[in-house]
């Protein structure tokens, strides 16, 4: 597929349990499902299904190397160029990569969520509009601890211990610095109405008219 106009690329980075997801989704109902490609940075965990089990939860999945993000960075540049991608397809409870793919086809905007985002320079570089959500440290870890007991099968004392070992440190060390980087900051997440009905104006506004979609 060819387009005079190549896609808009929007990154919604923000700490573990900052409400990403709910930013993510607001943009996909207001400006249309059908005109946003949606990738997720955890998708692009690195395949561990070659070390124990025992060693795969000693490895630090908050750090940006626990992510193969060089791959990321090429399947973007890739959907700018209107060209369909086959996204890795992760499994948190063994922590390792599937192997089956997710075929993402190119469209006018291109969101990508996660935590790291940010922090990296060759993802910077490829986004048109970078949005940081901030939320207190207190709600992120709740909801975090809420997701991953009932997502993701995990126990209350292994979310417990991995955030104070982990996540809260390189929250710290990369996800809280790269804040520096975004063009807006949403306090409160998915509940600041007026911070979305801004973003929405302005990626509708960067769009081709419908009549040219």
């Amino acid at each position: 597929m060819s387009d005079t106009m190549a896609p808009i690329i929007i990154g919604v980075a923000g700490g573990t349990g900052s409400g990403k997801t709910t930013v993510a989704n607001a943009i996909l109902d207001r400006v249309g499902r059908h005109r946003i490609a949606h990738i997720q940075h955890d998708s692009y965990y690195r395949d561990l299904s070659h070390l124990s089990p025992q060693e795969r939860a000693c490895v630090n999945f908050d750090h940006p190397d626990s992510l193969e993000t060089d791959l990321l960075a090429r399947h973007l540049e890739r959907l700018r160029a209107w060209q369909a991608v086959d996204v890795p397809l992760y499994d948190f409870t063994t922590h390792s990569r599937t192997h089956r793919t997710m075929r993402v086809e190119p469209r006018h905007v291109i969101l990508v969520d996660g935590i790291l985002i940010l922090s990296e320079k060759a993802l910077r570089e490829v986004f048109d509009v970078k949005i940081f959500v901030d939320t207190d440290a207190d709600i992120r870890f709740v909801r975090r601890l809420e997701r991953d007991i009932a997502e993701r099968g995990r126990t209350m004392r292994s979310v417990i211990d991995q955030y104070l070992a982990t996540v809260r440190p390189m929250h710290l060390e990369f996800v809280e610095p790269s804040k520096r980087y975004a063009d807006v900051i949403i306090p409160e997440g998915g509940f600041n109405t007026v911070a979305l009905d801004m973003i929405v104006a302005r990626v509708q506004a960067m769009l081709p008219a419908p009549n040219k979609l």
